[in-house]
């Protein structure tokens, strides 16, 4: 989510993981391969968290919205930062979807996206 609108529900997220727990290492890493939307620590674990938005539930909602190609291009990115990070723990890709108006509803799905 690269526009501002998206900006402002990466922050929405941010806060929510925040408040289960979670400490935000970096938001909005960018390289050549893609753009991870948080990275966050719980532990020693490093969590790679893709955010995704919508106003319904109608055509599948925000889950749906994670396309096999899509998650073949977050496990590279993130493939890519670990290697620049030099992280040596554990890690995972969660899903955080937010979807609604104010009160947003929060779906945190942990270990959404698998490697291999």
């Amino acid at each position: 989510m690269a526009n501002t609108l998206g900006a402002v529900y990466e922050q929405l997220a941010e806060q929510y993981l925040q408040q289960q727990g979670l400490n935000t290492v970096e938001r909005n890493f960018s390289c050549k391969l893609g753009e991870l939307d948080l990275v966050m620590r719980q532990g020693n674990q490093l969590i790679f968290v893709e955010v995704k938005y919508r106003a319904s539930d109608a055509y599948g909602g925000a889950s749906a919205a994670i396309s096999h190609r899509q998650q073949q291009k977050l496990l590279r990115t993130a493939q890519l930062y670990l290697q620049r990070s030099r992280h040596q723990g554990p890690c995972r890709f969660d899903v955080l979807t937010i979807s609604g108006a104010e009160p947003y509803q929060y779906n945190w799905m942990q270990s959404a996206i698998q490697a291999g």
